[in-house]
């Protein structure tokens, strides 16, 4: 018996935000308890590295120098945050997790994913999402929707984001189970197929007396 683990992912102006308050706001009305966050951050010591990674001034840090801070962020994050809520049967949704590592750092950066997969594993300590939802949208949509390059790396050049479009793309290629794909579009739209979602996998854990 435990709670449930739910990411999104997307690239830069998906629209994850909204959509990860509008599935709160949902859960609680349903009486849930529900937590959350978001990587890199969430806890003290993960927000300072966010600010760190994300500051455009600090354009020398190398891959490794930012693969390795990434998952610093969660190694606190889950210690801090997510282990206790699991524990406590809450419904934790993220915005953002080891998806994320693997294509930003992997895909865009062209780090090795089989070791970013190996350090994934050891710093989650065997958590991984139940479900995650994978909003999709073009790069240079996506780049206009956030309002241009406001950090470090939504400075990086478009054939960046496309890779980690591309890369995300792959994942939900090979996780159909796990990563559900929804075309960023409406707001409400999109939330509508969220819930739907959502409500089926309920629907599921009473049939199996899970949760």
């Amino acid at each position: 018996m435990k709670g449930l683990f739910i990411t999104f992912e997307g690239a830069e102006g998906s629209g994850k935000s909204t959509q990860i308050k509008l599935l709160e706001d949902y859960l609680k009305n349903k009486g849930k308890r529900v937590l959350v966050l978001r990587e890199p951050g969430s806890t003290k010591f993960s927000e300072d590295l966010r600010r760190v990674l994300l500051d455009k001034r600090n354009g020398f840090l190398s891959e490794k120098t930012e693969l390795l801070l990434y998952l610093a962020a969660r190694a606190q994050l889950l210690k801090e945050k997510i282990i206790p809520a699991l524990k406590e049967k809450k419904i934790v949704l993220c915005d953002r997790f080891q998806d994320s590592t693997l294509v930003y750092q992997g895909y865009g950066l062209g780090l090795d994913r089989k070791v970013i997969e190996l350090l994934g594993e050891f710093v989650s300590e065997g958590i991984s999402p139940d479900l995650t939802f994978l909003l999709d949208i073009p790069a240079e949509e996506g780049l206009r929707r956030a309002g241009g390059a406001s950090d470090r790396i939504q400075e990086r050049p478009l054939a960046y984001h496309r890779k980690v479009r591309n890369g995300y793309l792959k994942l939900a290629s090979a996780n159909p189970k796990r990563i559900r794909l929804i075309r960023a579009k409406d707001i409400q739209e999109t939330q509508g197929e969220i819930r739907k979602i959502i409500d089926g996998l309920f629907a599921r854990i009473r049939s199996k007396q899970i949760y």
